[in-house]
Parts: C-alpha cells; sequence; structure tokens
C-alpha cells in the first residue's frame, strides 16, 4: 500500500484554482526544501490538498527528484481527483496519510458539484453526518 501526504494548497482562491494550476503546464512540481524521509513509499501514492480546512482532492506522485540548489521537487500528474470532503486542521509543510485513513474518490455516480466550505465540513464531521 501507497503512503500519502496532504498539504495545504497555499495560495489558491478556489478549488478550481487549484485545478487550473495543476492542468495548466502538462506538468505539476511542487519544490520543497527537504525529501520526505519516507519517499520512497510515496511514490505511487497521492498527495491529499487541504482548501479551507478540508480535504478536496489528490493528485498521484510520480516521483521526486533533486535541484541544483539542494532543493527537492515532487513531480504529481497534471491533475486533480475530487475526494469525499474530509474535515482537516490546517499545517504547515506535508504531514503522511497512511492509505486506510485516506478519503475515498467521488465516483462518477457520486453528485460532485461544488465542494462544502471547510467550516461545514468540520461541523459535520462533529455531528457523524460526513
Amino acid at each position: 500500500m501507497p503512503l500519502h501526504m496532504t498539504k495545504i494548497a497555499f495560495g489558491a482562491k478556489s478549488v478550481d484554482d487549484l485545478r487550473d494550476w495543476l492542468e495548466r503546464d502538462h506538468q505539476a512540481i511542487l519544490n520543497t526544501r527537504y525529501l520526505p524521509k519516507r519517499h520512497d513509499e510515496m511514490v505511487g501514492g497521492s498527495l491529499y490538498w487541504i482548501y479551507e480546512h478540508a480535504l478536496v482532492g489528490r493528485s498521484p506522485i510520480l516521483g521526486f527528484s533533486q535541484r541544483d540548489d539542494g532543493r527537492w521537487n515532487i513531480m504529481l500528474e497534471p491533475r486533480l481527483i475530487a475526494v469525499e470532503p474530509r474535515a482537516k486542521r490546517a499545517h504547515q509543510g506535508w504531514r503522511y496519510l497512511k492509505d486506510e485513513d485516506a478519503p475515498a474518490d467521488l465516483g462518477s455516480g457520486t453528485m460532485a458539484g461544488d465542494v462544502l466550505p471547510g467550516h461545514l465540513v468540520k461541523e459535520l464531521a462533529k455531528l457523524g453526518l460526513v
């Protein structure tokens, strides 16, 4: 089972804005100062995006490569796969996410519309409704 990670969609104005950034250049590359210690387990996993305190989508992780300046690139598939919204507290950097703890993808038969605001997902989670 692959290991996943979570990251805040910093600077994204909406989920559509995040999707546009990912799909813009036919490649999606994030850079980070440090290589995740468990990076070998993460290839084949996904980066789950946090927007407004909720996991809203994922991008499959293709690999890692070191840049000339010593930083690291995280190569992602240039697409955002919608997932069942789940409340998630904001954090700096990335956090690991086990496969069994990852939210399920929204299937083609699932109602997909706009993503619920994070504060609403959080309140619904407290009530056990999501």
